[in-house]
């Protein structure tokens, strides 16, 4: 199959992956439980938005050169992705928190039979989950490309 011929496309596909894995792996070992749906949400330890861009900008490097373009084009859009995780997107999570938290508050001013439904909280991530996603992004990049 051509896709997987492509090598950063293939880095970025498995960063992503191992990411989500990671997430499932880390809520078994420190909380005793499977959490299989951590394989499709978004947040929490590692960051997989990071650990993508940083195995595509990696593999692009690698690949064509940190001198071309297209290592350019993955840096920037990299470095972008990661800094909306850890400040767009995160706020969005502590927003959401706060509007969970007041409408748990003020439920009782609610009509009877009104049950909202919680925001979705876990959106950004933490400067350490940024980092530790980076790191494996680079590294499956490197893996992959070489």
């Amino acid at each position: 199959m051509i896709v997987l011929e492509n090598v950063p496309l293939v880095a970025a596909m498995i960063a992503t992956l191992a990411a989500q894995v990671i997430k499932v792996v880390l809520v078994l070992a420190t909380e005793r439980r499977w959490a299989w749906e951590r394989l499709l949400e978004t947040g929490g330890m590692p960051s997989s938005h990071s650990s993508t861009v940083a195995a595509l900008a990696t593999a692009v490097g690698i690949v064509e050169g940190v001198a071309s373009p297209f290592f350019a084009i993955a840096l920037v859009f990299g470095s972008i992705v990661m800094y909306d995780a850890t400040g767009i997107r995160r706020a969005a999570g502590m927003h959401a928190q706060l509007i969970n938290d007041l409408v748990e508050e003020l439920a009782h001013l609610f009509d009877e039979g009104f049950q909202p439904q919680a925001l979705k909280t876990l959106l950004g991530h933490t400067y350490p989950q940024v980092v530790v996603g980076a790191l494996l992004g680079i590294a499956t990049g490197a893996a992959v490309a070489l």
